[in-house]
Order: C-alpha cells, then sequence, then structure tokens
C-alpha cells in the first residue's frame, strides 16, 4: 500500500509541470483560459497530495494502533481531516473541477485538443478526491490515468520533438479591403 500511495504522489508531482505545460500551450490561442484553468487546476494537484497523504495515515494507524482503535480517530477526527486547515484541501479539491472544465474549453478553442481528447480530459478532473473516498476500475483507472496518459503522452512527445506551436504570437494584419460604411443607417 505504501508504494501504491508513493508512485500516486510521485505520479501527482510529475503531474504538476505537465499542465502547467499544456497551459502554456493553450495560452498561445486562448491566454486567459488557459492562465485560469492551468492555476486552478495546478493548485488542485495539491489536494490531492493532501488527502493521498491522509489517506496514508489512516491506513498506518491500523497497523500501530489495531483496526477498532483505529478507525475510532479516524471517525473522531474525520470532519478535521476531511476539509482540512481552514477548508484549503476542499477548496483546492472544487478547484480541480473548475480548472479542468476552462482548461479543457481553452484547450478545444484554442485547437490544441479535439473532442475526444476534451471529453477524456474532463473526465480526469472529475476523479474522486478526498479522505478514504472509493474508487472503482472503470472511473477511477480508466477516467482518471488512462485518460490523462491519452491526453498528455501525444502532447508530450510532440513538445519533445519541438512540433509545438510558438508560445508567442504575432498579430497579423487585416487584408479585408472592404470599406467602411461612413453614411448613417436610415432606420
Amino acid at each position: 500500500m505504501t508504494a501504491g500511495y508513493a508512485l500516486f504522489a510521485g505520479g501527482t508531482i510529475l503531474l504538476f509541470p505537465a499542465v502547467l505545460t499544456f497551459a502554456r500551450i493553450v495560452a498561445a490561442r486562448c491566454p486567459r483560459l488557459a492562465w485560469w484553468g492551468g492555476t486552478i487546476f495546478g493548485a488542485s494537484l495539491f489536494a490531492r497530495l493532501y488527502y493521498s497523504g491522509i489517506d496514508l495515515t489512516a491506513f498506518q494507524l491500523v497497523d500501530t494502533l489495531g483496526l477498532q482503535q483505529a478507525t475510532e480517530v479516524v471517525l473522531e477526527s474525520y470532519a478535521e481531516l476531511s476539509y482540512g486547515l481552514w477548508r484549503i484541501p476542499v477548496t483546492g479539491a472544487l478547484g480541480a473541477l473548475v480548472g479542468i472544465v476552462l482548461l479543457t474549453i481553452g484547450a478545444f478553442r484554442s485547437g490544441t485538443i479535439g473532442l475526444g481528447r476534451g471529453v477524456l480530459l474532463l473526465s480526469f478532473g472529475w476523479v474522486f478526491m478526498g479522505v478514504l473516498k472509493q474508487s472503482d476500475l472503470i472511473f477511477g483507472v480508466l477516467g482518471g490515468g488512462v485518460a490523462i496518459c491519452v491526453v498528455f503522452i501525444p502532447l508530450g512527445i510532440a513538445v519533445l520533438r519541438d512540433r509545438i506551436r510558438p508560445l508567442h504570437t504575432t498579430a497579423t494584419p487585416m487584408t479585408d479591403t472592404t470599406p467602411i460604411r461612413t453614411t448613417p443607417i436610415a432606420w
């Protein structure tokens, strides 16, 4: 179990620069959506780390105190553990939902991802978050891990091969030469 939580924490830490890079790619065409979505969703990754730490601690208490006493300790302090100090982890968890929606809309509008990968990206934002939450194979693994891999791995390869559009855009002059109407419109 410790190895599983360590891999989850390592993956979450590695996901942070991937989300920031993805937001930077999206920002070439949709800067506001990319900035807000990337910032809010990136911050939500820290809530995932908080919850995985609480989960691992609760399971380690079973080894130390025994099942009955560990269950009592966790149940007595479940609200404080779940909501965290000043509700910061819960706010971060909500940020996952809001941030992933903004980031997905920006990525779709910018042409970075299509509709299918956009749906997969949205499904990753809805992966469980909280203290001692149950997950299943379809929603937890396929909706989370596989979905984010399908979205980010091709983009990561493109970034490494330097095949992403430039991160800065220059304004292009309008080429339309249609004259502007100068006479008032009669209503």
